[in-house]
């Protein structure tokens, strides 16, 4: 697997958002049998960052993907003003092998139903 892509987006805050990736390996589909995700959403990159946990799910059923979803709860915790990064680690539970697939940057925008 080669240096993770970069997909950097935007976010409504408290809003549910949701993306896919579809890993490949040298154009063909990678196959995710044994994989399992996680997707990290922090405040700067490195040691000593404010991390929250959003959900990631592999489907491995047909087309192999990577099921990314920030949930309300978790999107009241990314606050407009911060520099958010991610990423999207997948790992092997028979090798242990990890892979970082996806990485980037979450520009927040305040909402205006359900502030408090």
């Amino acid at each position: 697997m080669a240096f993770p892509g970069t997909y950097n987006f935007s976010y409504y805050r408290g809003d549910t958002f949701r993306f896919n990736i579809f890993p490949k390996l040298a154009q063909a589909d990678f196959d995710l049998t044994n994989y399992t995700a996680d997707f990290t959403i922090a405040d700067t990159r490195g040691t000593g960052a404010t991390q929250y946990t959003a959900s990631a799910t592999v489907d491995s059923t047909g087309e192999d993907k990577v099921v990314c979803e920030i949930t309300p709860t978790v999107g009241r915790n990314i606050a407009p003003g911060t520099n958010w990064v991610y990423d999207v680690q997948i790992t092997n539970s028979s090798s242990g092998a990890i892979f970082t697939i996806l990485t980037g940057n979450i520009t927040a925008t305040d909402d205006v139903t359900g502030a408090s």
